[in-house]
């Protein structure tokens, strides 16, 4: 059987799923066999020790209980939720780093998979400074988008469309020093073969089909999932209808955004106009 290898260090979650995992074979238990000791299903165990889900208060005192560990796992769950990572996106980070297509649409901000280490940085420390975050919620969030980009490198490399309405571009960030980073990265990544890029201006108007940004994966078996964020959680859905809905919009919205070659060429000139 197939196990997927856990890096306890990798975020709260990881940790967590870990701990179930190590206390579920010290019994030589199966995932079943826990989950009918807590009234879950084997696919939520596998989810929970895995950091596909994170452990709710309840589902945290139920393990305690099945396993007689007093509280542990009810105060290591909730190092879990107080965890800068938003709910429901670590089984999105666990579906893109297999996906072979990844199409993001992102308003406002550069999107984490094409920010760079100092454009990013500097959105991080202005949470810490608007009391979002600690510096070392800031520092979580940072290593997984460092563990996101990198997984980019693997082999085959995934094929990654990206449409940024133009605020992505004229928000400044950081100052030039690091806007002029970022271009030059945005320009870099859609000379890469296995990379599109595309601005959606301003002047699209009405005529831009996405509102909020979204983020779409094909996985291997050909099969596509969306994920979308609240201010409270995300959530990674695969229902067909929901994904067709979006994946049409987005194809929509490709056809009215710029093309790649005026895309770069713009991004070129705000970046001349920054130095």
């Amino acid at each position: 059987m197939n196990r997927k290898e856990l890096n306890p260090d990798e975020s709260p979650g990881a940790a967590f799923g870990q701990r179930l995992r190590a206390l579920r074979d010290e019994r030589g238990w199966t995932q079943d066999d826990l989950a009918d000791r807590m009234g879950y299903s084997g696919t939520h165990i596998s989810a929970i020790e895995t950091g596909r889900r994170s452990p709710t208060a309840r589902f945290a005192a139920s393990a305690d209980k099945a396993f007689g560990t007093g509280d542990k796992l009810e105060r290591q769950g909730q190092a879990v939720r107080n965890s800068a990572i938003l709910e429901g996106f670590p089984e999105y980070a666990a579906q893109e780093a297999h996906a072979v297509e990844i199409r993001m649409f992102e308003v406002g901000i550069v999107p984490g998979l094409l920010q760079t280490p100092e454009y990013a940085q500097v959105l991080a420390d202005a949470d810490v400074r608007r009391g979002l975050f600690t510096e070392q919620q800031a520092e979580e969030r940072l290593a997984l988008l460092a563990r996101r980009q990198a997984s980019l490198e693997r082999t085959p490399a995934p094929l990654v469309y990206t449409v940024l309405d133009e605020s992505c571009i004229r928000r400044p960030i950081g100052g030039p020093k690091v806007m002029v980073a970022q271009m030059d990265r945005l320009i870099e990544f859609a000379e890469q073969p296995n990379a599109a890029l595309q601005i959606a201006p301003y002047g699209m108007g009405e005529r831009r089909s996405l509102d909020l940004p979204v983020w779409l994966l094909t996985l291997a078996d050909r099969s596509t999932v969306s994920y979308a964020e609240s201010a409270a959680q995300g959530r990674l859905d695969r229902d067909i209808r929901i994904v067709v809905r979006l994946l049409t919009a987005y194809h929509q919205l490709q056809i009215e955004a710029l093309p790649q070659a005026a895309t770069v060429a713009m991004i070129d000139q705000l970046r001349k106009g920054t130095l």
